[in-house]
């Protein structure tokens, strides 16, 4: 089985961090590396990251296994709390570097076939990896992207986000359409770039990249992530306004791009 690298970037997120890394750690697929990579958090994130890897290696948990008709008792099973073949790799930035910055240190230190990252305060459902894994060898594509569910900080449902078929016009030229749940061949890095860390719509840019250079994308059509909106009220790194705003002028520009690549068939220079 092909090895996995789940990056989680994590900045001032130390409430929900707990949540998304136990997602990272019980997907089904057996070979998963997690990457966390703390950008210089000013919260209880690195006392978190280590309660989780003290956690790892610590805790169990059980389960009624079989009734002992003649004790009268049911005998537990005791087990490892949570899977014990997982790589975990720990990065930390000295001070805050964004987003981009962060998520390119932990693609460098990955090492799986496969990558993704996953948000810090969302969580992949378990067979996020297996069902990507599968719709890529059927259809020898080289991204996978899946539907997700809009979560409020309660964790409640909002509404499910269905995205379209893979199709550029669809995913790019319209608006951006595919980058939150996704699971992509690490290679692609090493062909066409890394997150550039001068913008905030990283990924939308990324992806975009990727799409204009020939690589084939297939829609997942399963929700296989929680994406959670925060409410008005917490403002933190891209939620704050200025930084929304910023990132919607930056993707505007880029669905320019997209409309001006299918216009011409010419990729934008870098």
């Amino acid at each position: 089985m092909p090895l996995v690298s789940i990056v989680v970037p994590v900045y001032n997120q130390a409430q929900y961090l707990p949540m998304t890394l136990d997602a990272v750690m019980f997907q089904e697929h057996p070979d998963i590396e997690l990457v966390i990579v703390n950008d210089g958090s000013t919260d209880d994130t690195p006392a978190v990251i280590e309660d989780f890897l003290t956690r790892v290696r610590t805790e169990t948990a059980s389960f009624a296994r079989r009734y002992d008709e003649a004790a009268d008792t049911v005998e537990r099973e005791v087990h490892p709390r949570y899977p014990q073949n997982r790589l975990i790799r720990v990065l930390h930035h000295e001070r805050n570097s964004g987003l981009g910055a962060t998520l390119n240190t932990g693609f460098r230190a990955a090492t799986g076939e496969f990558c993704t990252y996953i948000a810090s305060d969302d969580m992949l459902l378990p067979s996020m990896v297996s069902e990507c894994l599968a719709a890529m060898e059927r259809t020898t594509a080289d991204f996978a992207y899946a539907d997700m569910h809009v979560v409020d900080d309660r964790g409640r449902i909002l509404r499910r986000f269905s995205l379209p078929e893979a199709d550029f016009a669809a995913c790019f030229g319209d608006w951006y359409f595919c980058g939150v749940c996704k699971l992509y061949r690490r290679s692609l890095h090493e062909r066409l770039g890394w997150y550039r860390e001068d913008l905030l719509s990283h990924d939308h840019e990324l992806y975009q990249r990727f799409a204009m250079h020939g690589v084939p994308f297939v829609h997942v059509p399963k929700v296989l992530a929680n994406v959670r909106i925060h409410g008005a009220d917490r403002q933190v790194d891209n939620h704050t306004p200025g930084q929304w705003n910023r990132l919607f002028r930056e993707s505007i520009a880029l669905v320019g791009e997209a409309r001006e690549f299918l216009r011409t068939g010419k990729t934008p220079q870098p």
